[in-house]
């Protein structure tokens, strides 16, 4: 019997840089993406929607998103470091289920001008993102814990989108 395949992962400080721009890139990108779906609607159909008292002021969105993205970036890049890619193949899986769920909440809530739609992607990633923290966790404490924020803001993010949807029938 043989035994199992080990494998060895130690990327070189050039290397190492490389994938956290990459990582950085990434996030950027759809960040962008979805913040130009958003500002399509923002001063215009969101500005109408009757809002919850606990609707923070729109200048706050981008601040918060920029750090997060920052820290889902730096979470992707620190799980990678503990092994790459291929040897966590599940957790980035699930890495890239939470991104493209994020982004599509923008082109559905905003895009669409739809929070029901908005809520009905928000739910589950939510959970993508709870189980990608857990899984990172494992991987990398560090890792996991930069996800955090992000789950409560998107926790908080589903509150909102839920109080939205009740206020405009």
């Amino acid at each position: 019997m043989n035994a199992p395949i080990s494998y060895r992962f130690a990327p070189n400080h050039r290397t190492k840089l490389f994938a956290l721009i990459a990582f950085m890139v990434l996030c950027l990108i759809i960040s962008a993406a979805g913040g130009a779906v958003t500002a399509t609607s923002v001063t215009g159909w969101y500005s109408t929607l009757e809002k919850p008292a606990f609707n923070p002021p729109n200048w706050l969105f981008g601040p918060v998103w920029t750090v997060i993205y920052f820290m889902i970036a730096l979470s992707g890049w620190r799980a990678w470091l503990k092994g790459g890619i291929a040897n966590a193949k599940p957790a980035f899986t699930v890495y890239a289920a939470q991104l493209l769920l994020n982004l599509l909440w923008s082109f559905l809530f905003f895009g669409a001008q739809s929070p029901f739609l908005g809520l009905l992607d928000i739910v589950p990633l939510l959970v993508v993102v709870v189980i990608n923290c857990v899984m990172f966790w494992k991987i990398d404490r560090l890792a996991g814990m930069l996800l955090v924020p992000y789950a409560i803001w998107i926790g908080f993010a589903m509150l909102l989108n839920g109080s939205i949807y009740v206020l405009n029938p």
